[in-house]
């Protein structure tokens, strides 16, 4: 019996290779002669890197710029001529830090600076997934780490962050990395807001980020200044793209990929499940697990143990779903593609617990999965 493991990242508690880990884990306690074909996915945000390298990339490491301004060392992925960037690693909020929140000056430079490192080792495709991102800049940020100019009134740079971009008067994107000319960008999001208004990066995201009411009315004027700004240099699609679904991902990094760089946004889990070549790992296989921290109304909205579920049908594999938690009705989970569910809860009602000690549960887990396959069988 062949079976294929996809599950997604428990958010907050363990990474997506870990949970396949245990399962597998689990799966053997029971039966040493399953085959297990472990396909770590995400959906595009926080865990796309780790899904990349499950599937073959190279994980390379470069110097950037952080979300303060400091340097860190931020992780990126490369096979071939493609390359996966997760913006988390370089301006995310997780590296703030000692995790303390700068609403107004954190900036996404240094996921530029990792596009321009994939760039310098030949790489013609970029997929850059986003989520979770520390500032509100517009991308600004991103644009500076691949060479871009914002300057100001007297024609000094301004400092980074999206509080600064009140102050600008002009985008020099003279000095733009030349071979972004040559290289297919894709975005990686299902997040489909807007750069501007109430349903926007600033008024739905800032705050998360730490902003307050009047920060978060700075940021909306902010980046409204900005998309003014750089239609003088680009024209009329720096305004059209403020509209554009995704342009207000990451704090409007989706706006400067969509509006300046010629991105294409995808959907984050077919974006993940094409590089991974699931579709074709599935086919022929007994049964597919995949799962997430929490199964509830977001998951359903293509997130990525769906799309996994969806992947499997297509194959006619059956698809057992693992999780932390859920709040869905067994219909609801039956629609959604899932032949059976199991979670962490079922075995320990205390979710803290769960999340501090998942490896141990998602064992058993997969011992009882298999218990029941062999009982089946």
């Amino acid at each position: 019996m062949r079976i294929v493991l996809a599950p997604d990242k428990f958010k907050g508690s363990l990474g997506a290779p870990d949970v396949a880990a245990f399962l597998e884990a689990g799966l053997h306690s029971v039966d040493p002669d399953l085959v297990v074909d472990r396909v770590p996915v995400a959906d595009g945000g926080e865990g796309t890197l780790d899904a990349a390298v499950g599937s073959g990339f190279t994980r390379q490491v470069a110097t950037v710029t952080g979300p303060t301004g400091l340097p860190l060392q931020a992780a990126y992925a490369v096979r071939g001529r493609e390359a996966v960037i997760e913006l988390a690693t370089a301006s995310g909020l997780a590296a703030l830090p000692g995790g303390v929140t700068d609403a107004l000056r954190a900036t996404s430079r240094g996921t530029g600076e990792l596009i321009a490192a994939a760039l310098a080792r030949g790489c013609t495709h970029i997929i850059v997934g986003i989520g979770g991102s520390a500032g509100t800049d517009g991308g600004a940020g991103l644009l500076s780490g691949l060479g871009a100019g914002m300057l100001g009134d007297t024609g000094t740079v301004l400092p980074d962050g999206g509080g600064s971009l009140t102050g600008l008067a002009k985008v020099d994107l003279t000095g733009l990395d030349p071979r972004l000319a040559a290289a297919r960008i894709t975005l990686a999001s299902d997040v489909d807001n807007p750069l501007l208004g109430p349903t926007g990066a600033a008024a739905v995201f800032a705050p998360q980020k730490g902003a307050g009411p009047g920060e978060v009315e700075l940021l909306e004027s902010a980046l409204r200044n900005f998309a003014r700004v750089l239609a003088a240099e680009i024209g009329a699609v720096a305004l059209t793209a403020t509209e554009a679904p995704g342009s207000g991902a990451a704090g409007g990094v989706g706006y400067a990929v969509l509006a300046v760089l010629g991105g294409e946004r995808r959907a984050g889990i077919d974006v993940v499940l094409e590089f991974s070549g699931l579709h074709t790992r599935v086919d022929g296989a007994d049964l597919v697990i995949t799962g997430e921290g929490c199964l509830d109304h977001q998951s359903l909205g293509g997130k990525a143990p769906v799309g996994v579920a969806r992947a499997a049908a297509r194959a006619g594999v059956p698809t057992i779903a693992v999780c932390g938690q859920t709040t869905l009705t067994p219909d609801q989970l039956s629609d959604a593609g899932f032949d059976q569910t199991y979670a962490l809860t079922d075995l320990e009602p205390d979710t803290a617990r769960c999340m501090s000690e998942p490896g141990a549960l998602l064992t058993r887990i997969g011992a009882l999965i298999a218990t029941r396959l062999g009982y089946d069988g």
